[in-house]
């Protein structure tokens, strides 16, 4: 399977969105399943990433504070990664925080995936710190929409 071959819907299915964060948080990482869902799922916008019709990335986006977005809950199924989902799901969210209008995103990123998320232009903005149980830095990006080459953002 090949990256054109995702379908990736804002606002998609909770449930769906849910299924892929257990398997790959809770499952895969041992993150207490009390915290995987939290009071700022309300709130947030949903990706799901879809693969023939099954479910198999996830992220979220939410204004925690005024023109400032932080995207969390990233997570792609195993046998899914390294195909470029993890990519196109950022693209995704950052296509539509600047339809937004945010001009900054912020997450948390997981150690191990700092490469990841510094290859898309994000830049650690802290120290070390533990969340779930798992070692995370803060990571930093100003968007703007004349960056947005996505479909929907093109002019």
């Amino acid at each position: 399977m090949t990256a054109t071959d995702y379908r990736i819907e804002v606002d998609g299915d909770r449930e769906d969105a849910y299924d892929v964060r257990f398997a790959v948080f809770v499952e895969e990482q041992g993150v207490d399943p009390d915290i995987e869902i939290d009071d700022h799922e309300d709130e947030a916008t949903h990706f799901v990433a879809y693969a023939d019709g099954d479910p198999v990335g996830a992220a979220r986006l939410r204004e925690p504070e005024a023109g400032v977005g932080k995207v969390e809950r990233l997570a792609v199924l195993e046998s899914y990664r390294g195909q470029g989902l993890g990519r196109e799901l950022m693209d995704a969210v950052e296509a539509a925080a600047r339809r937004q209008g945010l001009t900054r995103l912020i997450l948390h990123g997981q150690l191990r995936v700092v490469d990841f998320y510094e290859h898309l232009g994000y830049e650690q903005v802290s120290d070390e710190f533990e969340e779930a149980g798992i070692t995370h830095v803060k990571m930093a990006k100003s968007i703007d929409r004349a960056e947005d080459s996505s479909p929907s953002g093109r002019r």
